[in-house]
């Protein structure tokens, strides 16, 4: 159980890291322009740039969290009835700002290709995640994810995931809102097997 906590919390902070990395880059120093120049005239002083990131205030106004894998509150994912559960560790996935979520996928279910409107970071906590690209749903042909393997799923690019022949939970983050679009517009997840 010792390892199973330090490969979440090893996954968790890769997760938070990566989500990161993924911004735009900095503008060149002769495009910069003062804080207060570039607001607008009745904007709020505070109020960050156009096309920028504002990140969460710091210490000691954002206090540590510390979040423990087997007291996490899980809940059936986009309402299915396969047992697919989603628990919620940062963020809400449905409001602007980072979200960190673990889905759990029951042996023997998948998600059928869809998209998100935001680019996610996947890292594999425990069991075998199977994935692949594209709009058809081929579960026999998926590549397999062991625990602390990585994936990236870009912005509208379809994709499939989920288990075949054990339980298999992995952590997912982004920036929100998001949602999943079934490329088909039927049930978001389905039997792999």
């Amino acid at each position: 159980m010792r390892v199973s906590r330090l490969m979440f919390a090893a996954g968790c902070l890769s997760a938070l890291s990566l989500a990161g990395c993924g911004g735009a880059p900095a503008p060149a120093p002769a495009e910069r322009v003062a804080p207060a120049a570039a607001a607008a005239p009745d904007a709020a002083p505070d109020a960050a740039p156009s096309g920028t990131v504002t990140l969460p205030s710091g210490y000691p106004e954002r206090p540590f969290v510390r979040v423990q894998f087997d007291t996490l509150m899980w809940r059936p994912t986009e309402g299915n009835t396969l047992g697919v559960e989603t628990a919620v560790v940062e963020g809400d996935p449905s409001k602007p700002g980072y979200y960190l979520t673990i889905n759990h996928f029951p042996a023997g279910v998948m998600s059928r290709p869809h998209y998100h409107p935001d680019e996610r970071y996947v890292i594999v906590l425990r069991g075998t995640w199977h994935t692949d690209e594209g709009e058809v749903f081929r579960p026999n042909q998926t590549m397999p994810l062991k625990p602390g393997d990585f994936m990236r799923h870009p912005k509208g690019g379809p994709h499939y995931d989920g288990a075949l022949n054990e339980d298999t939970w992995v952590a997912i983050s982004g920036y929100g809102p998001t949602q999943a679009t079934v490329i088909d517009g039927g049930a978001l997840f389905g039997r792999s097997r």
